[in-house]
């Protein structure tokens, strides 16, 4: 089918005349209609745009002009992201009717290199939350069992990519919500170094969070998608943390010899909550890349501060971000926002000045590790997926987890430090569930961290335990799970 093709793959077919863009929408929307119902990931589908646009597109190749390296390719968008006449809620019943008149920069850059938007995906309320439930859209599904959560806040997006409704998806990262869902679903998402990608539309000048990125199910497709969205604008940018940048080689990755790679690994970056499932399921992925790089070995790696560093910085954006509207939350608000500024504000500016001090420790202690190794790996999620009706999980291993970020240090602390982080699938967890690890690489040197993940994405590949995992799509169809059944406490 040819919505199961990579975007690489359909992007060449497109320009060989072997496929045409209204075929492969329609194949896009042909699987939307038919599992959708199942995951709910698509909150708004743009069909008849999409079809009017993808035969504009082949009208194009056919007289022989191609609008960029995304010429008629469906990407589907996380409904944080603007999008010119297509509805976009940030999961709010707030902005249920909202339409926007232009598109975010993202979304832009997007269309201006020839993709098609084909819909908005699904996310937690304003999208903060590691699950993607909101009032207004209910939850949606993991793809290998919709009762159980698909992460977020990236969720939509990541299930959308894993039942091969589009080839592309957007996401964004605060403190994981590109890569928890990536693991739990099976597919590749990726935080590039902060300001890689710019971020018109941001509320801080400058901060490690709010950072915007591709989700695909190849780490080639997510190359290629990077080096669209981290385009510059002829004039100078809006986004001050843009540096100067040339995204055009993102779109080529180099060869990377295994043999050659040097691989450092820890599986609780030095001590932060992470079940025993997932610790067995990433020491068998350790030992079975072993087998193929340099060198494979365990780092001194101590991130552990991170989880307090994380929640008085993340206080701090918070109170940035939202200040203006606190007066309108209704008492069913996302509690996770709500619990983040209410904790910042009590939080003693002298708590907040220390953690910027810390902050600064950790990220000189990553930069010399990730001087000494190609990569770091370290597990992607501290947990398997659980039932999408809880927030988060309040136990892992015994230790009652404090916040709703408590469990996502693994994720998080990679947000504080600063550095690019690709999230891989490697196979299933002991529960049959999408197992996934992290792998963090030199600070804006993304393109050479995307080059190894591609090495050791195609090793994963050969072995069958650590392949990308596919979900049952009969299965997902006669899956009864009322993914509606939504209340204002989760």
């Amino acid at each position: 089918m040819p919505n199961e093709l990579s975007a690489v793959e359909a992007r060449r077919r497109l320009a060989a005349g072997h496929l045409s863009a209204v075929e492969l929408i329609d194949a896009c929307l042909g699987r939307i209609e038919r599992i959708d119902p199942a995951v709910n990931a698509m909150v708004t589908v743009a069909a008849d745009r999409a079809r009017a646009e993808a035969a504009a597109a082949d009208r194009a190749l056919a007289a022989g002009r191609s609008t960029g390296p995304l010429h008629g390719l469906p990407v589907a968008i996380k409904d944080l992201q603007a999008t010119e006449g297509i509805r976009t809620t940030l999961g709010s019943a707030e902005f249920a009717d909202h339409v926007p008149t232009a598109d975010a920069g993202i979304v832009a850059k997007i269309r201006a290199a020839g993709g098609i938007v084909i819909g908005k995906t699904n996310i937690p309320e304003r999208s903060i939350g590691a699950n993607t439930v909101n009032r207004l859209f209910g939850a949606t599904g993991n793809p290998f069992d919709p009762a159980k959560t698909c992460g977020g806040s990236s969720g939509g997006s990541a299930v959308a990519l894993a039942t091969d409704m589009t080839p592309l998806a957007t996401g964004s990262d605060h403190g994981g919500s590109l890569r928890i869902p990536a693991c739990f679903c099976g597919i590749v998402g990726f935080r590039a170094t902060p300001g890689v990608v710019p971020f018109e539309e941001r509320t801080t000048a400058q901060t490690y969070y709010s950072v915007q990125g591709p989700m695909a199910r190849t780490v080639d497709d997510v190359a290629l998608l990077l080096s669209i969205i981290a385009r510059r604008p002829d004039r100078a940018p809006r986004d001050p943390m843009a540096f100067p940048l040339d995204p055009e080689p993102f779109a080529e990755l180099d060869h990377v010899e295994l043999a050659d790679l040097r691989i450092g690994f820890s599986e609780d970056l030095g001590g932060v909550l992470v079940s025993e499932p997932i610790r067995r399921a990433f020491r068998d992925r350790i030992e079975r890349l072993g087998r193929h790089v340099g060198s494979c070995e365990p780092v001194a790696l101590d991130l552990a501060p991170a989880l307090d560093v994380d929640w008085r910085l993340r206080s701090d954006v918070f109170v940035t971000q939202y200040h203006a509207e606190v007066d309108r939350w209704d008492p069913g608000f996302n509690p996770n926002i709500r619990a983040t500024y209410d904790a910042a504000l009590r939080t003693p500016m002298e708590d907040i000045a220390r953690a910027r001090g810390r902050q600064l420790e950790l990220i000189r202690q990553v930069q010399q590790l990730t001087d000494d190794f190609d990569a770091i790996v370290c597990p992607g999620v501290s947990v398997s997926p659980f039932p999408w009706t809880q927030l988060y999980p309040t136990v892992v291993e015994g230790t009652a987890v404090e916040n709703y970020m408590a469990w996502l240090t693994l994720t998080a602390a990679i947000t504080v430090v600063g550095h690019p982080a690709v999230a891989l699938p490697a196979g299933l967890d002991e529960l049959s569930m999408p197992f996934g690890i992290q792998l963090i690489g030199r600070a804006y040197d993304d393109r050479r961290l995307l080059s190894v993940a591609k090495a050791l994405e195609a090793t994963l590949a050969l072995d069958p335990v650590t392949a990308r995992p596919v979900p049952d799509l009969v299965a997902l169809e006669a899956s009864t799970v009322d993914l509606q059944a939504v209340t204002g406490t989760v």
